[in-house]
């Protein structure tokens, strides 16, 4: 499975943006898709999954009830809606796919980055 985040850019704090994964390759609608992001000067976190058949969801406690993971199985596509963002949310959000389900720690496809800044 290849992956390629788009949709990021600068935003003022309380705004909103909408990321996209596109994937190509292999079955995509049979893979849990995940968000992550990595801030400056931190390690990598999860922020959200989305399940392939059951649609179910799981987010980190610092996003939920802010952004929304969603999905396209037929055009391959996964999203990530951030509303109310937050300075702490700049970071560059990578997408990334695992076979495992929406609580799994371990992804074995992983896209490019997409930079998120959100200016106070």
């Amino acid at each position: 499975v290849q992956l390629q985040a788009s949709g990021g850019g600068l935003v003022q704090a309380g705004g909103s943006l909408r990321l996209s994964c596109a994937a190509s390759g292999r079955t995509f609608s049979s893979y849990t898709m995940g968000w992550f992001r990595r801030a400056p000067g931190k390690e990598r976190e999860f922020v959200a999954a989305i399940g392939w058949t059951d649609l179910s969801t799981h987010y980190a406690d610092s996003v939920r009830g802010r952004f929304t993971v969603s999905r396209d199985n037929a055009k391959n596509t996964v999203y990530l809606q951030m509303n109310s963002l937050k300075p702490e949310d700049t970071a560059v959000y990578f997408c990334a796919a695992n076979s495992f389900g929406v609580r799994a720690t371990r992804y074995d496809y992983w896209g490019q980055g997409t930079l998120v800044t959100v200016s106070s």
